[in-house]
C-alpha cells in the first residue's frame, strides 16, 4: 500500500506567522516547497531570480478532493441574526464578482455549498431518496429546500450592483428593519451594528468593499483584526458577530458532520458550529448520512443536509478553486500521474540528486 510514497529521509517544516515573511523565506531557499493561497501573490509574486532562471518552478496541480465551505460565518445565536431574511440581505451585498476581478485576479469560483466540488452537493430537483428525507419536516423548513437549492446571486461586477442592493434593502424592511435617522435598525429599534472579526490582514481587502455596500443599506459595520491568541479565545467563546472560517469534509462524511451543524455542537464552546445553527431537520439529516447503508444513500443524505443547511442562509459564501498553486526547488522528482484526490507532495515525490547537483543545492 506505500509502495513509492514516503521517500525522504527528512521532511523539516518551517513554521511562519506572516505570509509575507513565509514567501521570502522561499525565495531566498530557506525551504524548497511552497504552496501559495493567496492568488495576489500568485499572480504578480512569482518572477523573482531563481523562477526566471529555472532554479524554482511552478506548477497548478489538479485536485478532485471537495472543497467544502469557506466563508463568512454569521453567529446567529446573537438576537440581531435571527431573522434569515436579514442575513440573506447580507449575502446579497457581497460583491463576489468585482472581488474576485479586481482583488483575487479571477483566480477563483463561487462556493456554494457546504460539499462544494463534490457529488454531495445539492444540484436540481431532490431526487425521490432525498425527497423521502426532507418530507417530514414540510411546513418546519423552508420551501425552497423541495426546489432549486439556495446559491448567491451573481453580481453585475461594479461592486456595488444596484439591483441587488435593492433587494438586499426589500429584504431587510421585509424583517421589519427600517431605516432610522440614516442608519439602519431593528425590529426593537437597535441599530444594526456588525462586527468583522479576523486574526491575519490577508482578507482585510475583501471586508472593506463589502463593509461600504453594507453602509449604503444602513448598517454599521467595521473589521477588528486580533491576535490568534486572542481570535482562538473569542471563537471558542463565540463571542463574535460574524467571521471567515473554511473547513472540509472527507469523500464519505460521518460523524465529524454534527461538530460543524448539529444542534448539540451549537451549545458546546469551541466547537466547529461558529454559525449556531441548531435546526431539527439538520439534526436528522446527519444522523440520516451517518446511518446511510449504501454509498447512494449517503450521497442522496448529504444533498438533502446541503439543501436545508443551505436554505437557513447560515453564511456568505466565498470561493474555492479545485487545484493546488505550488513551487518548489528544482531538487524533486515526481511520478508522472498525480494522486487524484491530493497533491502527492511529500509522500509521492523523492529528492534528486542530479537535479540539485545542477541548480547548486546538492547536500
Amino acid at each position: 500500500m506505500s509502495r513509492g510514497q514516503n521517500n525522504f529521509d527528512i521532511v523539516r517544516y518551517e513554521y511562519y506567522r506572516d505570509r509575507e515573511v513565509g514567501f521570502e523565506g522561499f525565495t531566498a531557499g530557506n525551504y524548497l516547497f511552497r504552496e501559495e493561497f493567496t492568488s495576489r501573490t500568485w499572480a504578480t509574486r512569482y518572477d523573482f531570480p531563481a523562477l526566471t532562471d529555472g532554479r524554482v518552478k511552478k506548477d497548478v496541480l489538479p485536485d478532485a478532493t471537495p472543497s467544502g465551505a469557506q466563508g463568512w460565518f454569521i453567529n446567529t445565536r446573537r438576537p440581531k441574526f435571527a431573522d434569515p431574511r436579514l442575513r440573506e440581505a447580507l449575502c446579497d451585498a457581497f460583491d463576489f464578482e468585482w472581488t474576485n476581478k479586481t482583488i483575487m485576479y479571477g483566480s477563483y469560483d463561487r462556493t456554494v455549498s457546504v460539499f462544494q466540488n463534490s457529488p454531495m452537493m445539492a444540484t436540481g430537483l431532490p431526487d425521490a431518496t432525498e425527497r423521502a428525507l426532507l418530507e417530514p419536516f414540510r411546513g418546519r423548513v423552508p420551501d425552497e429546500v423541495f426546489g432549486e437549492p439556495y446559491s448567491p446571486p451573481v453580481s453585475d461586477g461594479s461592486g456595488q450592483d444596484r439591483v441587488l442592493l435593492r433587494k438586499a434593502s426589500q429584504l431587510l424592511k421585509d424583517a421589519g428593519c427600517a431605516v432610522h435617522e440614516g442608519k439602519r435598525v431593528l425590529p426593537s429599534g437597535e441599530p444594526i451594528v456588525i462586527e468583522f472579526l479576523i486574526d491575519e490582514p490577508t482578507f482585510e481587502p475583501h471586508h472593506m468593499p463589502f463593509i461600504k455596500n453594507l453602509a449604503t443599506l444602513g448598517i454599521d459595520a467595521s473589521l477588528r483584526l486580533v491576535d490568534p491568541v486572542q481570535y482562538r479565545a473569542r471563537l471558542n467563546s463565540f463571542d463574535f458577530d460574524i467571521t471567515v472560517d473554511r473547513f472540509n469534509f472527507s469523500d464519505t462524511p460521518g460523524e465529524t458532520l454534527r461538530s460543524f451543524f448539529s444542534s448539540q455542537a451549537a451549545a458546546l464552546k469551541g466547537s466547529n458550529n461558529l454559525a449556531g445553527i441548531a435546526d431539527p431537520a439538520i439534526d436528522a439529516m446527519i444522523d440520516a448520512v451517518i446511518a446511510s447503508p449504501t454509498r447512494p444513500a449517503l450521497i442522496s443524505a448529504c444533498r438533502a443536509l446541503d439543501r436545508v443547511i443551505r436554505a437557513g442562509r447560515y453564511w456568505i459564501p466565498h470561493w474555492y478553486k479545485p487545484s493546488h498553486w505550488v513551487a518548489y526547488w528544482d531538487v524533486f522528482g515526481r511520478p508522472p500521474a498525480q494522486p487524484r484526490y491530493f497533491r502527492g507532495i511529500p509522500d509521492t515525490w523523492w529528492y534528486d540528486r542530479d537535479k540539485a547537483a545542477k541548480i547548486g543545492r546538492a547536500g
